[in-house]
């Protein structure tokens, strides 16, 4: 969402995870061959002749026989640079005025010549828009030979944009070698691992030859400030206010569970804090929503601790090889 913002409105974006694009309604390819199309924005540029200025007398001629129908008229328009100049009003227009509502806009008026040549921009967000099913290959080429055209008359621009997927390689692999493919972005947290639907292995169970088409983003994990400005940013967003105690503590548990638990236990520390009838969150809120709510490693020890009390409950094994599994999952 942060890298959409950060684009604008004015670049398309279509973002959709691996479990998105298994559907009854169409196969797997054609999902994915429209969410490409979403994230394909066409721009066309216009250039056109237009007549601007300011209008300064209307002279409309009307025949005094009433069997003619015809009528002709005189409109006199003016710029800045056929002003002359001005010695001041005349008395007989001193008491002239026109009426005008609240919408009246005023205008400046136009510079230059009266006619000139104006270039006007369209947009279309997306070559596809809708849910429409399967669509047949015969309308997507007659759409890609048009917006071709415009591109060869330089009227159209193909904006790129961001797509996020983790599967169906394959036809990624071959859909970026189109002319028109957007940019293609893919997330995952998978280290070495298999690749789903063979029995082979390789690193973020991407296959060797589209992760040789990539450009690798390596991540840092959040320090200490950075994890302290993102729970205040978050605070902001809720209407929150915390002390600095236990903005520090939150902080601290942050960084020893995870980010998204503490950002969770904001909204729970403020409920806590309207229950005393507090008005600022302090660290009695917060030791005391984190003593009631479990992150994952304590619930999983408290699991652990506990395993044989539950109904159907097996053996848990720190292997590293179920470890691993744990992660895919």
């Amino acid at each position: 969402m942060g890298m959409a913002k950060s684009l604008g409105l004015e670049t398309p974006f279509a973002m959709i995870a691996g479990s998105e694009i298994f559907s009854l309604e169409m196969s797997k390819t054609e999902a994915l061959t429209q969410s490409f199309r979403k994230a394909i924005g066409v721009r066309i540029k216009e250039e056109t002749e237009v007549i601007e200025g300011e209008v300064v007398e209307v002279q409309i001629d009307r025949p005094a026989s009433s069997g003619v129908a015809s009528k002709s008229g005189k409109l006199t328009m003016k710029t800045t640079d056929m002003e002359t100049v001005k010695l001041g009003r005349s008395f007989s227009r001193s008491r002239d005025y026109d009426a005008m509502g609240a919408q009246t806009k005023f205008v400046q008026c136009p510079e230059g010549e009266l006619q000139k040549r104006k270039e006007v921009v369209h947009w279309f967000l997306a070559l596809f828009t809708g849910d429409t099913g399967e669509i047949r290959s015969e309308v997507r080429e007659q759409i890609d030979t048009k917006v071709a055209e415009w591109r060869e008359e330089g009227k159209a621009e193909i904006v790129p944009v961001h797509m996020l997927d983790i599967e169906c390689f394959s036809f990624l692999n071959r859909a970026l070698e189109n002319e028109m493919s957007p940019i293609l972005v893919v997330a995952t947290n998978r280290g070495v691992t298999t690749i789903r639907g063979t029995n082979q292995k390789s690193p973020h169970g991407i296959p060797i030859d589209l992760l040789d088409r990539l450009l690798i983003i390596s991540t840092q994990p959040y320090t200490d400030e950075d994890i302290r400005k993102i729970l205040e940013i978050r605070c902001q967003e809720e209407d929150v206010e915390m002390n600095e105690e236990a903005k520090q503590l939150l902080t601290l548990i942050g960084r020893d569970t995870s980010l998204r638990y503490a950002i969770h236990l904001i909204t729970a520390a403020a409920l806590s804090c309207q229950k005393r009838k507090g008005k600022v969150v302090e660290i009695e809120d917060i030791n005391r929503v984190y003593r009631l709510f479990l992150d994952a490693r304590r619930s999983m020890q408290y699991l652990v601790e506990y395993q044989s009390q539950y109904m159907f409950s097996e053996p848990v094994e720190a292997d590293g090889e179920d470890e691993q599994d744990a992660m895919q999952t």
